[in-house]
């Protein structure tokens, strides 16, 4: 079999940002996957999964609520707990929704009360959740972003 694409990004000098990880062409139609890179990987420990949780509720709603609801497919950890994946319809590059991205983050670092999408009818796991760290973990993110502004892989 042959390895995917992801993994042969280098991971021990991948940093925290905006990275466009593939895209996929069909019928016409391109779907562009983002790595939001969120930690340094084999660097820096991972994201706790109540935390992960929280941002992946958080995002997903912003997202989908956003002036780019129509091109959102999905948005969700990736099972390392190092980052998220952001996919969306277009071929697109990661400058194209930078600003989207820092918007989402402003909307989870300001975000008070319930959770969206936390009971126990809504999901599966609804009492993990961590607000307070998925703020922590998201107001790093925004400063690396906005920072290093890394927006391609280091190969």
């Amino acid at each position: 079999m042959e390895l995917i694409e992801s993994f042969q990004v280098n991971h021990l000098i991948l940093e925290p940002g905006l990275y466009v990880s593939r895209k996929d062409r069909k019928n016409g139609v391109t779907v562009t996957t983002f790595d939001m890179r969120m930690t340094a990987p084999n660097r820096e420990p991972v994201m706790d999964m109540p935390a992960i949780h929280t941002i992946e509720h958080l995002g997903a709603t912003y997202l989908r609520n956003s002036g780019k609801k129509d091109d959102i497919v999905y948005f969700g950890p990736m099972g390392c707990r190092t980052g998220c994946y952001l996919v969306m319809f277009g071929d697109l590059v990661s400058e194209d929704v930078f600003d989207t991205v820092i918007e989402m983050c402003d909307f989870i670092i300001g975000f008070v009360g319930e959770i969206p999408g936390a009971r126990p009818e809504e999901c599966g796991n609804y009492s993990e959740q961590n607000l307070n760290m998925a703020k922590y973990y998201i107001a790093k993110y925004r400063k690396d972003l906005t920072e290093k502004r890394n927006l391609k892989y280091a190969k």
